[in-house]
């Protein structure tokens, strides 16, 4: 039998899936009975496979969701919350994505705001895309640092790259002239070339008052939110109801 002189070459080739499906067909004699073309092209589909769940892996792992077992599979449409299941299925498609839109998630606390944008980025890096999870207070502590340590642009660069940036709990505390400076740069690099996520408790209807600087202000909404894609949730806390649930 040529068996493990063809598994070492498979694995020498890195091809891990095939080796592993070829080894699997060898112990199922439905597979054996099958002919060379359907089982070379199971072998195509377990290395496909095994390499999709490998990169699946490595980008959310660099992604650092929240949430990381989000999925919009799991999104709860009770009837109180009031998601649109349709508007859900649209954005589970990504095409917003591919298209460089936005996403502006706004709720009370409590009702699901970060599951639904940690589920949509999860989505977004099933399709090959990648993506990165910053809370609001966290993102400006971050360009605050770089700024002062000399990698502001560097850092800059490296989120401007990122294909899905989710900013969570935008709007919590109030913003200084340096955050509104950092902001605006942030998305000035991100317009029109990728796509970002933004959580808040405020309205987006209420974020040129909350920027306070008029100039700034109209350059960061001009960028986020007008044509962006709206999700508006309601319902009461569901840390109250369910503490392991759609939060």
């Amino acid at each position: 039998m040529l068996t493990q002189p063809t598994m070492e070459k498979l694995r020498a080739m890195r091809l891990e899936g095939m080796a592993d499906g070829w080894l699997a067909q060898q112990k199922d004699t439905d597979a054996t009975r099958l002919g060379f073309d359907e089982r070379f092209a199971m072998l195509v589909d377990a290395e496909w496979m095994y390499r999709e769940n490998k990169r699946l892996a490595r980008v959310l792992k660099e992604a650092k969701l929240k949430l990381g077992e989000a999925c919009v599979e799991d999104i709860d449409y009770s009837a109180r919350r009031e998601i649109d299941k349709s508007v859900v299925r649209q954005l589970a498609s990504c095409k917003w994505v591919h298209e460089h839109q936005a996403i502006l998630i706004t709720g009370a606390t409590g009702t699901g705001k970060t599951y639904v944008a940690c589920a949509l980025a999860q989505q977004a890096c099933r399709k090959g895309f990648r993506a990165v999870y910053r809370r609001a207070s966290r993102l400006f502590d971050e360009l605050r640092i770089a700024r002062a340590d000399g990698t502001y642009p560097r850092v800059l660069t490296r989120l401007a790259r990122i294909d899905v940036l989710v900013i969570d709990d935008f709007a919590i505390s109030p913003v200084s002239d340096e955050e509104r400076r950092h902001l605006l740069e942030l998305l000035e690099d991100r317009y029109g070339t990728r796509s970002t996520i933004v959580t808040s408790q405020l309205a987006p209807s209420d974020w040129h008052d909350y920027l306070a600087d008029p100039t700034l202000a109209d350059a960061i909404c001009d960028r986020i939110v007008h044509h962006a894609h709206r999700l508006m949730l309601k319902g009461p806390s569901r840390r109250k109801e369910k503490p392991t649930a759609d939060t």
